[in-house]
């Protein structure tokens, strides 16, 4: 089963009084922290919607492998139109799509496993008996949310779409805590000091160093999706050269052509993933999600009577 995330982004924080995705959360943000956690339980394919300060924020999240879109609307706009932009652009790609607002960054990726286990078509973490965040949806689902009046936004939208909400019980406060005011804030950055040490997991392949890793990853995915260097760099907020010199250190280190390319034409030159390309990014995404799915058990064989 192929999962991905939305994580809307792109208000403009008039009740924090500061830019909340970019507040700090320890030694990382608040943006940072939820796609950490997002891709330390195997979810990659992460579409960040922003638009008010959207190039600030893009430019802070560049390194992650993120795919970004942008509500221009923003400020005429509710939340729910933000989640319509990334559920509209990940219903053909995943089985499920995890939604969270970015104001709720302290879910464990352990929640997020749990709901993705559950194979429910609509579900939620319950902790302390109050529902929280994220909530998975069901690809299938998705084109009779696009197409919901709107009334009461997402959650108005999910309660009308034909599934029933399944409850997934959490030991997880992280799914309630949200950032939406200075107190608020506050209270998470509490809570965050209290929490227990978890593991993180980074996937690179090597020869003398590192060479691939989720970013490549990302970057080659969506060449193969938009047959375009220049729209995958664009997506992913990254220059062009830059985009370009990635795949060519591939080639080098794998002594294979990752890509076939068409020059010219009426819609200009094309660039799409070969075959074997195909088959390696493949490889790299399922040894990932094994390899972490291994170490989740491997620590809490080694670490969990003492933690």
């Amino acid at each position: 089963m192929t999962v991905g995330a939305v994580i809307t982004a792109a208000g403009m924080s008039s009740r924090m009084g500061d830019f909340k995705p970019m507040l700090n959360i320890g030694s990382i943000s608040i943006a940072q922290r939820i796609v950490a956690t997002l891709h330390q339980a195997g979810v990659n394919k992460i579409v960040v919607i922003t638009g008010f300060q959207a190039q600030q924020l893009e430019r802070h999240l560049a390194n992650n492998g993120l795919i970004f879109l942008r509500n221009e609307d923003y400020e005429t706009t509710q939340m729910f139109d933000s989640a319509k932009i990334g559920l509209r652009y990940l219903k053909d790609k995943c089985d499920r799509i995890l939604f969270t607002p970015v104001d709720i960054p302290l879910f464990t990726a352990m929640t997020v496993t749990e709901l993705i286990e559950s194979g429910a078509e609509l579900a939620c973490p319950v902790c302390e008996g109050k529902t929280g965040h994220p909530i998975l949806i069901a690809s299938s689902l998705v084109d009779r949310i696009l197409a919901d009046s709107g009334e009461r936004g997402l959650q108005g939208a999910i309660s009308r779409c034909g599934a029933e909400m399944r409850l997934v019980p959490v030991d997880d406060a992280g799914t309630l805590h949200d950032a939406d005011t200075p107190a608020d804030y506050r209270a998470l950055l509490s809570y965050h000091n209290e929490q227990l040490i978890r593991p993180e997991i980074s996937v690179s392949l090597a020869r003398e160093k590192s060479f691939f890793d989720e970013k490549t990853a990302m970057l080659l995915s969506l060449v193969d999706e938009t047959s375009s260097v220049r729209s995958a760099c664009q997506r992913m907020q990254i220059s062009y050269s830059t985009g370009w010199n990635l795949i060519r250190a591939l080639e080098s280190q794998l002594h294979f052509p990752l890509l076939e390319r068409s020059q010219g034409g009426a819609s200009g030159g094309e660039s799409r993933l070969t075959e074997k390309g195909r088959r390696f990014v493949a490889c790299y995404e399922r040894y990932a999600e094994q390899l972490r799915r291994e170490a989740a058990s491997l620590f809490e064989s080694c670490f969990g009577e003492e933690l």
